[in-house]
């Protein structure tokens, strides 16, 4: 296979996983990096060997890029990612998918229009965990699904983040920066959802920022820190999820689904491994279950890579812009019934995407093929 050429624009701090991954995966091989700070994009090229940096517009008018990486700031996801189609490359964004909805139908319309793909994090649901929970559902260790939670909360990120402002700005807050690792895992899970209930709020009008270098200045907080609400699955599964950046400490746990024969408890969303433990009637307590599936580290860049092959092979990607934009769907309705007070309906629909391969070399997302 002849590794698809990826463009990386946005050299932050999450770009040392992707930068790492252009070695890692066979599908894919960075070629080029651009980022608004050229010191910072030349630092990452120099790090990783990278042969070029470049102007972002330059970046993406290279003939020799195939896919756009995007990993800048969520405010310009959909700047990034539609200017990447139009010049008739794949993209992949990291999440959210885009901030608006309209965005997102903005996004997936075009690269439809030019027949390039769009992909999105988190790839997080590829990784041995969730792929090792979603079997066991599949395998029917826990009867049929019949409800289901979800906890993400903390405190918030301006006591260590360098530059925490994003996070509380419109576009922001725990369901958009938290909500795409645990709803897609769900989606993953349990399939789309129909119906969103919600109530939020925002505990502080203010933050303020203790970490350096910003230590000091307050941030007005534009959108909702604590979201809690139900989501209503086609499968009739009802989950229970909080999203809050308003908590100093909890012991709930990420994801758990009830069946009608036992009870799984399903690992952190925001991570690749386990563990993933089971309860059924007989059980004295939770028994874990050995991982299925490959990638139990931190294997971002799995779902680009995926993508990668995935064009390759001419099938679908699994960390697909029709997953991400139902999940962005999902997240507007909790914001929008938290607002109104109704129960909102998800318009939006997507597929399972497919399982993982079980046995997999690190590196592969394709399973291998014995020749004659």
């Amino acid at each position: 296979m002849n590794p698809l050429v990826v463009g990386i624009v946005g050299c932050g701090n999450i770009s040392d996983i992707y930068f790492q991954a252009g070695a890692r995966f066979e599908a894919i091989a960075i070629g080029a990096c651009a980022d608004l700070n050229q010191s910072l994009a030349e630092a990452k090229a120099k790090k990783y060997d990278v042969a070029r940096v470049l102007s972002t517009e330059d970046l993406l008018a290279d003939p020799d890029i195939d896919i756009v990486l995007n990993i800048t700031q969520p405010k310009a996801h959909a700047e990034v990612a539609l200017a990447a189609v139009a010049t008739g490359k794949h993209v992949y964004n990291e999440k959210p998918l885009t901030l608006t909805r309209d965005e997102g139908r903005q996004l997936l319309e075009s690269a439809r229009k030019q027949g390039v793909r769009v992909g999105c994090a988190p790839d997080t649901v590829l990784g041995a965990g969730i792929q090792t929970a979603r079997k066991a559902i599949d395998d029917g260790w826990i009867g049929k699904p019949v409800s289901a939670t979800a906890f993400m909360q903390c405190p918030g990120h301006e006591s260590w983040h360098p530059n925490p402002e994003f996070y509380y700005e419109a576009g922001g807050g725990p369901m958009l920066d938290m909500g795409p690792y645990y709803l897609t895992a769900l989606v993953t899970l349990l399939g789309p959802a129909a119906h969103v209930s919600s109530v939020t709020r925002t505990t502080y009008k203010k933050r303020l920022i203790t970490s350096a270098p910003k230590k000091g200045k307050e941030i007005v907080v534009e959108t909702p820190t604590h979201l809690t609400g139900l989501v209503e699955f086609e499968n009739d599964v009802v989950c229970t999820m909080i999203t809050s950046f308003d908590v100093w400490r909890g012991s709930l746990p990420c994801i758990e689904i009830h069946g009608t024969d036992g009870s799984l408890s399903v690992p952190d969303p925001n991570g690749f491994g386990g563990p993933v433990k089971l309860f059924r009637p007989g059980y004295e307590d939770w028994e874990s279950l050995p991982l299925s599936h490959c990638y139990n580290d931190n294997a971002r860049g799995l779902g680009l890579a995926d993508m990668a092959a995935a064009i390759h092979a001419d099938r679908e990607h699994r960390a697909n812009g029709t997953l991400a934009y139902h999940v962005l769907d999902i997240m507007h309705a909790f914001l929008d019934g938290g607002s109104t007070h109704a129960r909102v309906p998800v318009e939006s629909r997507c597929e399972r995407p497919a399982p993982m391969p079980m046995l997999l070399a690190d590196g592969h997302t394709e399973a291998y093929k014995r020749t004659q």
